[in-house]
């Protein structure tokens, strides 16, 4: 095999650990807390995965094509956008723990609300992590076909790796969680490593 090739197929491996890295982890804690059960967890960490994938296979395949890496001030204001987005999650997690939320909702009630959100959550990191994932597939890849698939098995390790990351979150919380002030106080426990993540990851990019 060659090394091209071989590179593209480590692509998946570097994808799937990319997974565990602690802003995804925290801002997909912040979500898997609502859940019930390991299913339902790991969906999340699949809609997470495909919003991740898109942006990163978009904004990469642009770039790959024209041969450009992206400007460092939009890189920036990419990962801004995570800090800024990892508080909001935070803030908003504390609030629905607090007013009970985390208990059991009914089964039809705004499913595609909270299918949307992992989803839009992942598109905002991939934005994030195109910039990075680009130089890196331009200084050890040659040509537009091989950068592409890197960036493709990339993401669809990501999202593996994810729903395996969030699918035993939530099989962890289904045996753990026995009445709704532990799921409150979980909730609460997530929210605040959340936004405090969100201020430590935003803090030195605007100073």
């Amino acid at each position: 095999m060659s090394s091209t090739a071989l590179g593209i197929v480590l692509g998946i491996l570097v994808g799937l650990r990319h997974a565990f890295e602690p802003d995804h982890l925290t801002a997909v804690s912040t979500l898997v807390s609502e859940t019930h059960d390991a299913r339902h967890g790991a969906l999340l960490g699949v809609l997470w995965g495909l919003g991740h994938t898109i942006s990163l296979v978009v904004v990469g395949a642009s770039l790959a094509v024209v041969g450009a890496t992206l400007p460092t001030r939009a890189g920036a204001a990419f990962e801004l956008g995570v800090a800024v987005m990892l508080v909001v999650l935070g803030v908003r997690g504390m609030v629905v723990a607090l007013r009970g939320g985390n208990g059991h909702p009914h089964p039809h009630a705004a499913i595609a609300p909270r299918r949307w959100r992992p989803f839009l959550v992942g598109l905002v990191h991939g934005l994030a992590g195109s910039g990075a994932l680009t130089a890196l597939v331009f200084a050890h890849l040659p040509g537009t076909v091989a950068r592409i698939l890197y960036i493709a098995l990339f993401g669809a390790g990501s999202v593996a790796g994810m729903a395996l990351a969030s699918g035993v979150a939530g099989a962890a919380l289904q045996v753990v969680v026995r009445s709704d002030r532990v799921r409150r106080d979980i909730g609460l426990a997530t929210g605040v490593m959340s936004i405090a993540v969100g201020v430590l990851w935003g803090v030195p990019l605007v100073t």
